[in-house]
């Protein structure tokens, strides 16, 4: 129960569009709730435990709170902490700042992680040790894949630097679902994006012909400071971690701007990582000659 009481926020999804973007692993993952969550669940638990011992177990002896407080905070801290290690990120230090942290270390499901955990818990149902060796495995193996991650990093920003010969602001290296391997390169260099695969395998570890180039767009055009001005907008670019803007005109001084986070998708239309905006300018904003065409994305 502990471990998902930070998840409270899926509360958010009723919240109208993009909600949950904006408010999830936020306020109830970051520094203050973390402070606050673990008296809650103890309070709760000792309340439970009287009622309990109320109704059908008078004999029982009282549950400790001492010990409850801290089963508590152990359940809660490991949530957000786990959390850290996908490329979707905490927001650690809200509500004082709604700066995200990305682990880029594992898939948000990872089978080998799933594996190890699960085998411990399976054979240890007579003893102990099996127990210990899966967590033991899985956090060699989270430490692995997380060294592999920050290694990765330098080596794809200095091969793209050179491919490219621009330099790399950002990057993500975003793992996969079953091989450790392999991973989704996201580099944000000047005006533009790289995508590409990663493998650790390869004497070249970027791909050249998996490397795909996309613009950021303007996100100074009169369509799309609209459209980052709406709720749905402001929402999505809060959650955002590589934008990239796309104008289609839609008659007269309408359009529809969609905005796509390379982590998730690489095109509009998509279920997930993507939203399309529309939006009416202004008859005497919408006369600029340079309005993009969907081609521009």
């Amino acid at each position: 129960m502990g471990a998902n009481l930070p998840d409270v926020d899926v509360l958010a999804y009723f919240w109208g569009p993009a909600a949950d973007l904006a408010f999830r692993r936020g306020w109830t993952h970051g520094v203050l709730a973390l402070a606050l969550w673990p008296f809650l669940l103890t309070g709760a638990m000792l309340a439970a435990d009287r009622l309990v011992r109320r109704m059908r177990r008078r004999e029982s002896p009282p549950a400790l709170p001492r010990q409850l407080l801290l089963l508590s905070a152990i359940s809660i801290v490991s949530h957000p902490i786990l959390d850290t290690l996908n490329t979707y990120g905490v927001r650690w230090l809200m509500p004082f700042s709604g700066r995200w942290f990305y682990g880029d270390t594992l898939f948000i499901v990872d089978p080998w992680l799933w594996l190890a955990l699960g085998a411990g818990v399976l054979l240890s149902r007579r003893r102990t040790a099996p127990a210990r060796i899966g967590l033991g495995l899985a956090a060699a193996y989270a430490a692995a894949m997380a060294v592999s991650a920050i290694v990765g990093r330098r080596i794809a920003t200095r091969e793209l630097a050179d491919r490219t010969g621009r330099p790399v602001d950002a990057i993500m290296l975003a793992p996969q679902p079953v091989t450790p391997f392999v991973r989704t390169v996201v580099a944000a260099q000047a005006d533009g994006y790289q995508v590409g695969r990663f493998h650790w395998l390869e004497r070249s570890s970027i791909d050249p012909g998996s490397l795909r180039s996309y613009t950021r767009g303007d996100p100074e055009h009169p369509a799309v400071v609209a459209a980052r001005a709406a709720t749905v907008g402001r929402r999505f670019l809060s959650w955002a971690r590589f934008p990239a803007f796309q104008i289609e005109p839609a008659g007269g001084e309408r359009y529809v701007v969609h905005i796509v986070d390379l982590r998730y998708a690489d095109r509009p239309g998509v279920s997930f990582g993507a939203v399309s905006i529309p939006v009416t300018l202004p008859r005497a904003s919408s006369r600029r000659s340079d309005i993009p065409t969907a081609s521009h994305y």
